[in-house]
């Protein structure tokens, strides 16, 4: 997302545009972006003969789709992670869906940098990226945490699965051939740390993340190279709880033509209830 004043710029821009009803670009000085998207070879750039309306569109989609990558290995970056985040916190709040994080650390990164020079080290970076993204599913979003940290949200992750992707993980990236120079391959490992977010609870992403965390920290400091994925942890849904979160379909809802006391809704909610339990 744009920050706030810059949104407030361009919001004015166009509607003093629309005012007049006449839109020139010529006035909104895009030079500067369209050159800033330039550099970027996944930019989708507007051809100067497209109308108005639809070169300042591709400009602001590109811009916004630029904004949430990382610019070196092209995952999402924090500030984008950080709204799915929230979003797959909402979601289990409501849904007690298993959704898994994972903190991952490539070990003795500083080495690579030291020994090799900084090049190798975003050769590194680039190289584990692949690799993570090709380990997890297309619904699963894969983020560049900062520096050498990755994260990753695994949405409708049973507890039984978490660990076996994340051992995959381990195994993947420990196996790479990485070549940094044109006489040189190395290979690196990485630590891994994982967290459930609790199912029927709206909790924050610094609670979240922290979780995660003290799992990664406990893979250092058992050697490094290991993974250690917090319990899942079980809450009790009380009944009173239990018609809060199903009262639409026990008693119907109106929204979408239910009727109180229609037997196909009782049982749907009767499932959900035992799936709650």
């Amino acid at each position: 997302m744009f920050p706030p004043r810059l949104f407030q710029l361009i919001s004015y821009s166009v509607a003093s545009a629309t005012d007049s009803s006449v839109i020139r670009l010529s006035d909104l000085r895009l030079d500067d972006a369209r050159a800033l998207l330039e550099h970027d070879p996944s930019s989708e750039l507007p051809s100067p003969e497209a109308s108005p309306a639809v070169y300042m569109q591709t400009i602001l989609d590109a811009l916004c789709e630029l904004s949430l990558r990382d610019p070196l290995t092209g995952l999402s970056n924090r500030r984008h992670f950080n709204h799915l985040l929230n979003r797959e916190i909402e979601s289990v709040a409501r849904s007690g869906e298993s959704v898994l994080l994972l903190i991952m650390d490539i070990d003795h990164f500083k080495k690579v940098n030291d020994t090799y020079g900084h090049h190798a080290g975003d050769l590194v970076l680039q190289a584990v990226s692949k690799c993570l993204e090709a380990c997890v599913r297309p619904m699963d979003t894969v983020s560049r945490f900062g520096g050498e940290e990755f994260a990753a949200i695994l949405p409708n992750c049973p507890s039984s699965f978490g660990p076996v992707v994340a051992e995959r993980i381990r195994e993947a990236v420990a196996a790479l051939a990485i070549t940094v120079s044109p006489s040189e391959t190395i290979q690196v490992t990485i630590s891994i740390g994982g967290a459930y977010a609790p199912e029927w609870v709206r909790s924050t992403i610094e609670l979240w993340t922290e979780r995660a965390d003290e799992q990664l920290y406990r893979a250092k400091s058992a050697g490094r190279n290991r993974v250690f994925i917090e319990e899942q942890r079980g809450v009790a849904v009380s009944a009173d709880e239990k018609g809060m979160l199903f009262g639409h379909l026990l008693f119907g809802d109106p929204a979408s033509g239910g009727v109180a006391g229609d037997a196909s809704s009782s049982a749907v909610a009767d499932s959900e209830m035992n799936r709650a339990n």
